[in-house]
């Protein structure tokens, strides 16, 4: 920590003195780390410090170092000090977030103090899930979704999601599925016209999601990517980061069961004026393309990525002739 960083904590939290407990992660391309920090005389006994500092050279884990690379990361983490700041004390109980105790900048560098998860009740990181767990997860995007339909996303990412084809020209270029390639655009287009837009998380993959000790709650985390979209693209990342190819198949009407079942709900507990089957029927109609969507990305950006699989190339092929029945 540098005296910046020390200086905002204990700014941000009223304490006497602070200690390093540990460093819990690297951020991306070496672009800053999270840490857990002990205070003495503050609002609580730890909190978890998100300290971003671009390097003058990054160092891309898949050689995709570029301008346009930087300049997107470092967006996303002016995005994420939106959410924060602007966005962030709307979400409840069952959308769990940690809190923010303060932000500060200087220069390129941020610091965001925010609720230590693990001493609030959320310290279990899961690799492997049961469908219980995967349905907590579901249930959380579905409140989350629901809080924030219809409303634009100002000072986040208008279109929000880390791999949407606007901010990925250079996986796009290098992508040898000529079908699929040919096609990005139509359906990123088809995604985005959806008459029912919300706010997505834009990253809500398993390791972004904390859980209590006995499984029953769940928190989310890193918020960089947030921003407007249809709910599908989230549901669609999260079930595609925590099952394999026979379990996206063999279970995904039942998760979207749970998901919507869970968004109809919250929208009607929120009083939010929406046509629910029209909306329901809409982003059944698009899960495809959202699947579809990633997948695209992904064979762009790691080819042999683990979680490019026959369900996903079975979902693409589906939305690829649909375009091909309207030509």
């Amino acid at each position: 920590m540098n005296d910046f960083v020390k200086q905002t904590i204990l700014e941000k939290t009223g304490a006497s003195s602070l200690f390093l407990i540990e460093s819990l992660q690297n951020l991306w391309s070496g672009y800053g780390s999270i840490l857990r920090v002990g205070l003495e005389n503050g609002l609580a006994k730890t909190v978890v410090v998100k300290h971003v500092c671009p390097p003058s050279d990054a160092a891309h884990p898949k050689g995709w170092n570029s301008s346009l690379s930087h300049n997107r990361k470092v967006k996303s983490y002016q995005v994420e000090t939106a959410w924060y700041q602007l966005w962030s004390f709307r979400c409840t109980s069952e959308s769990r977030i940690p809190n923010c105790l303060g932000i500060a900048s200087q220069g390129s560098e941020v610091c965001m103090v925010l609720e230590d998860l693990d001493a609030a009740g959320y310290s279990a990181r899961k690799s492997a899930v049961t469908r219980k767990e995967i349905n907590i997860c579901l249930q959380w995007l579905a409140h989350f979704h629901a809080e924030f339909l219809q409303e634009a996303p100002l000072s986040l990412w208008e279109k929000g999601t880390y791999w949407h084809l606007e901010t990925r020209p250079d996986e796009w270029a290098v992508l040898t599925d000529l079908p699929l390639k040919n096609a990005a655009k139509e359906i990123a287009h088809v995604l985005h016209s959806s008459p029912y837009q919300t706010i997505v998380h834009g990253d809500a993959k398993l390791a972004n999601f904390c859980f209590s000790e006995d499984g029953t709650q769940v928190a989310a985390v890193d918020f960089q990517y947030t921003g407007g979209g249809c709910g599908m693209q989230d549901v669609a990342y999260f079930v595609g980061s925590c099952l394999n190819e026979q379990l996206c198949e063999q279970w995904e009407e039942d998760l979207l069961q749970v998901y919507f079942r869970t968004l109809h709900a919250a929208l009607l507990r929120r009083g939010k004026q929406v046509d629910f089957k029209a909306l329901e029927t809409s982003w059944r109609d698009l899960y495809p393309f959202a699947w579809t969507d990633f997948h695209r990305f992904l064979k762009g950006w790691s080819p042999e990525h683990w979680k490019i699989n026959s369900y996903s190339e079975r979902m693409a092929r589906s939305v690829l002739k649909r375009f091909e029945s309207q030509s």
